[in-house]
């Protein structure tokens, strides 16, 4: 096992924290972008609260609000714009994954002369890698992502019907200021795709590892329990700030990088299936993986097998007769299909109006975006695009 590991994001972590934002903010510069979504950190107080700390601590603050919940290549242009026109030094993405995603894109292309979606792999033979980036502050508002404490992010393209991710090391946030209380608001369907998502961005590497991650494993299957545990209490009650703490938490570990070490490049097969169909469809991102992780599950089992009873087994509690016991397997994803059923997220495309006729298309668009170079979509196994079409039709 080789690997190396690096994350130099800074987590302050706990209730109340947004109130240090401008203490932090200031040590990195003192004309700020304030990147933001659709208005609810406006309706929830939060803005106001966050404007507040970064004026008290001498930054001025240039607004780029409503970025989209699919973030698209048109409001990183209109950022890292206003970005120039005002000299920013900093920008602090205030709000969920996708304003964090769009504002890793922004700190870039500030940097970047050229179209910033040559940053975003999409197919093209020489995408522009960034090796330089304004210094991002990250203020989740929002358990889901994990992208305050990891280096990628997912962009989309309303012109050219893409969705597609960037990913280098000078997009890691400075500073994560993850304050429990800022997701209190947050709705009980938003707060159960948080936890669809965070569970999702563990099974894409748990069940695509390799073999010889014990430790790796125990990780992805403690933040899986957590999640399940404290996710349906959130749900139920979102003043609930411990059960808020505890999902927000597991959703950063879920890709700050600890259960990918060492486990090999084998991707994320359900994230890159859905990346399409959400550019199609302009879906909300995790109720297209609680759609198709149970399918692709199905799929991947009957190769893996013996990885599919340890989920069984070791998350629901299931016996098997052996390790290759594709009946256990099988059980424990019917048992967390059933999980993401009983929190409200979508199991079947048609609960979203989405039928069957553009299937071949999601297919051929997903390898075109992402494969191996044998025409493959990396995971284990490895997919056609036969085995792409049928994943989606079992979703259907």
């Amino acid at each position: 096992m080789q690997f190396e590991f690096e994350n130099p994001t800074r987590i302050v972590f706990g209730a109340g924290s947004l109130a240090r934002l401008g203490e932090i903010v200031a040590r990195y510069g003192k004309r700020a972008l304030l990147v933001t979504g659709g208005g609810s950190v406006k309706k929830s107080g939060t803005f106001d609260r966050a404007v507040k700390s970064l004026a008290d601590a001498g930054v001025e603050v240039f607004e780029c609000s409503g970025v989209e919940p699919n973030p698209k290549i048109s409001s990183v242009r209109r950022g890292a714009a206003t970005a120039r026109e005002n000299a920013c030094d900093v920008i602090v993405a205030l709000g969920g994954g996708s304003t964090m995603d769009a504002s890793k894109a922004i700190s870039a292309a500030v940097f970047y002369d050229g179209d910033p979606w040559d940053m975003i792999y999409h197919g093209q033979p020489n995408p522009h890698v960034p090796t330089k980036a304004l210094p991002l502050i990250a203020v989740p508002t929002l358990a889901a992502t994990g992208s305050e404490t990891n280096c990628g992010a997912v962009i989309s393209n309303a012109e050219t019907t893409e969705k597609s991710f960037m990913s280098t090391d000078c997009l890691y946030p400075k500073v994560a200021v993850m304050d429990p209380e800022l997701t209190a608001s947050v709705p009980k369907d938003q707060t159960a795709y948080g936890v669809c998502d965070l569970i999702t961005h563990v099974t894409e590497v748990y069940l695509n590892a390799a073999d010889t991650t014990p430790l790796q494993d125990r990780i992805s299957e403690g933040v899986i329990l957590t999640a399940m545990e404290y996710g349906p209490k959130a749900i139920a009650n979102g003043n609930d700030i411990e059960a808020r703490a505890q999902v927000q938490w597991a959703a950063s570990v879920a890709l700050i990088g600890w259960t990918q070490a060492g486990a090999g490049g084998a991707g994320f097969p359900v994230h890159m299936i859905e990346h399409t169909v959400s550019a199609f469809h302009d879906i909300t991102h995790a109720a297209g993986l609680a759609i198709i992780n149970p399918a692709w599950m199905r799929f991947a089992a009957k190769s893996n097998t013996k990885k599919f009873v340890q989920f069984a087994e070791r998350i629901f509690g299931l016996t098997a007769k052996g390790p290759d016991d594709l009946g256990c397997a099988l059980a424990g994803i019917d048992r967390f299909e059933a999980f993401l059923k009983s929190i409200d997220c979508p199991t079947r495309f048609s609960e979203l109006g989405i039928d069957g006729s553009q299937i071949e298309t999601y297919a051929k668009e997903t390898l075109r975006i992402i494969n191996d170079g044998k025409g493959n979509l990396p995971a284990r196994p490895p997919m056609t695009e036969a085995d792409i079409v049928a994943v989606l039709r079992a979703a259907l």
